[in-house]
């Protein structure tokens, strides 16, 4: 093989993810669980529009449901920032709480 096609297969590869690391930071927490409560409603959205078709006269058709994913991604973060489900209180606690006692 070539330099190029080698780099190229190295780039590729995976990077290693780094450990979660424990913060007494709370505002890091708050915002790690408003990112979960943003992908919990995304996936609790994306549920409801499984069914729907992008299909007939006034749908989407392939590029509606290709770019369907990115648009309940942002009406997570939206539904998050205007309140969410109540979620976040919580599992900003249970964070906290769990880290405490490792440390």
């Amino acid at each position: 093989m070539n330099a190029e096609v080698q780099a190229a297969i190295a780039s590729t590869k995976p990077l290693a993810v780094a450990a979660p690391h424990p913060t007494g930071n709370v505002a890091e927490a708050k915002k790690a669980a408003q990112q979960f409560e943003g992908v919990f409603v995304s996936e609790f959205l994306g549920s409801m529009f499984d069914g729907i078709s992008t299909d007939g006269p006034f749908g989407g058709g392939q590029g509606e449901a290709m770019f369907r994913s990115l648009m309940l991604d942002e009406y997570g973060k939206q539904i998050v920032a205007r309140g969410g489900f109540g979620l976040a209180d919580s599992i900003t606690r249970s964070l906290l709480a769990h880290q405490e006692i490792r440390q």
